[in-house]
């Protein structure tokens, strides 16, 4: 098993069972993301230095208008899209498996984390993982110290105020607090 067979599995939503080919190929893809983020947080680097280091761990372009704060973490690096003028602040952590999509405009504030796996509940289980989709819409504002669970949707324009779990979609337009995240109001025209 390669990594595009681990992406296409993943990108299905299949179980990846402990101990399986497929877990060990997801093992092997996080050496590399392990390597190339210790490079990305090991010392300074000029933005454009930043934004090809992200290209490297991703596997895909990196737009000219995104800004990352390192440090940075992420223990896959494979499934993970970011549109344009995105800002991600220092100290975020992305567990990408199920795959995160951010879009157009969108803030990442200071140590969000973005999680895309669960791992079975039944103890005989509890190595299985199961992935699900984060997916970030355009002009989306996440406080700080937010995390977002397997499975999130954020609509556009949406705000997710510092230290929420945000634990079942959000629609376009709110404003999100809490834990669980819950909304307080929606952004009027």
């Amino acid at each position: 098993m390669d990594t595009a067979d681990l992406l296409k599995a993943l990108n299905a939503g299949e179980t990846i069972t402990g101990g399986s080919p497929l877990h060990e190929a997801m093992h092997r893809t996080s050496q590399e993301a392990l390597r190339i983020t210790a490079v990305i947080n090991g010392s300074y680097h000029e933005p454009d230095e930043v934004r090809a280091l992200l290209a490297e761990l991703t596997g895909r372009p990196i737009d000219p208008t995104v800004t990352l704060f390192p440090p940075f973490h992420t223990d896959f690096g494979k499934n993970i899209t970011l549109g344009q003028r995105i800002f991600i602040n220092s100290g975020c952590s992305f567990q990408d498996q199920g795959g995160i999509t951010i879009g157009d405009d969108t803030l990442i504030g200071h140590n969000t984390v973005l999680a895309t796996l669960n791992h079975g509940m039944e103890p005989d289980r509890r190595a299985d993982m199961h992935p699900a989709p984060i997916v970030i819409g355009r002009n989306v504002w996440i406080g700080s110290n937010v995390t977002v669970l397997p499975g999130i949707t954020i609509g556009d324009d949406a705000v997710v105020a510092a230290a929420s779990v945000v634990t079942r979609d959000v629609p376009p337009r709110a404003v999100v607090v809490g834990s669980p995240a819950h909304v307080v109001r929606t952004i009027d025209e």
